[in-house]
């Protein structure tokens, strides 16, 4: 189980790392596992603000579709557009070519509300 250790973590499964003020989101390797074979990913809230814990879109794989959690308050900048011909990008490299969306975050504090590698690694059992 890939969990990189520079990055934080959510109850919900995402992953999240921050460049100043600009957070990339994605699933994390144990989410990807728990999903199956994605085979879309959709983003609405492009150019949208909206708070933490808001959805922020939906992965469907072959047997579910699950939302998607904002970590961070703020506005969704930029979607992974990839995404929309090759989802399965998220199966093979979910910290890589399979992250999701930026986010211009509002609050920074926020950040140390997430969880560290070691933390998320208690709550899967890794």
């Amino acid at each position: 189980m890939n969990i990189p250790s520079d990055l934080k973590y959510t109850k919900d499964h995402e992953w999240v790392k921050i460049e100043g003020d600009v957070a990339t989101i994605g699933v994390t390797d144990f989410a990807q596992s728990e999903l199956g074979d994605i085979v879309y990913v959709e983003v609405e809230t492009l150019d949208e603000t909206l708070e933490a814990e808001e959805v922020f879109g939906t992965v469907e794989a072959v047997k579910t579709v699950s939302d998607l959690f904002l970590p961070l308050s703020g506005e969704i900048i930029e979607f992974n557009e990839a995404l929309e011909d090759e989802p399965e990008k998220v199966n093979s490299d979910p910290y890589g070519d399979g992250w999701m969306i930026k986010v211009k975050c509002s609050d920074l504090s926020q950040v140390d509300s997430l969880m560290s590698a070691d933390d998320y690694k208690s709550l899967i059992g890794a």
